[in-house]
């Protein structure tokens, strides 16, 4: 597996993929998608055999960025990793992608922040997000109902 940043390249597969990833992360537009490129702390994609086999976007605080679940770390932690979305295509599901990508996070903000965050689905469930999340060390520390009662995440928290 290689792990690099997003490239200019990468845009349009990464847009595809976090489409088919619905409802398990939000649909977005390519000027979004962009957006996250230009902005993001992390923006990383994993290749396997070439492939995309996954991607994760990751912030920090401060970003003018209108997430309800990101404002709410914000507002709440005085500094955080959050991974805003993560995503594996289906043929690279159960190769350690999410972990690798996840770890790879993780170091880029070791020594400079002491927790990385993120929001699972509980309405509509995402049962195996949150198994994972739980197996790798994230409790929860909050729930909020999000796009008018439409979702409940629940807010997580790993100390690093």
């Amino acid at each position: 597996m290689q792990i690099s940043d997003v490239g200019a390249a990468d845009i349009a597969d990464v847009l595809e993929l976090n489409e088919a990833s619905v409802p398990h992360v939000s649909s977005i537009s390519l000027d979004e998608m962009h957006w996250f490129a230009d902005n993001a702390h992390y923006f990383r994609v994993a290749r396997i055999d070439g492939k995309l086999a996954g991607f994760l976007i990751g912030l920090r605080p401060g970003l003018p960025y209108a997430s309800p679940n990101y404002t709410w770390f914000c507002g709440n932690y005085d500094d955080f990793g959050y991974v805003d979305r993560v995503a594996v295509a289906r043929s690279a599901r159960r190769k350690r992608v999410a972990s690798t990508l996840y770890d790879d996070f993780a170091e880029t903000l070791a020594g400079k922040v002491e927790v990385m965050t993120c929001e699972v689905n509980i309405r509509p469930p995402n049962e195996s997000s949150m198994r994972y999340h739980e197996l790798h060390g994230f409790t929860r520390v909050a729930t909020q109902e999000t796009e008018g009662g439409k979702k409940e995440v629940a807010l997580l928290e790993k100390k690093l």
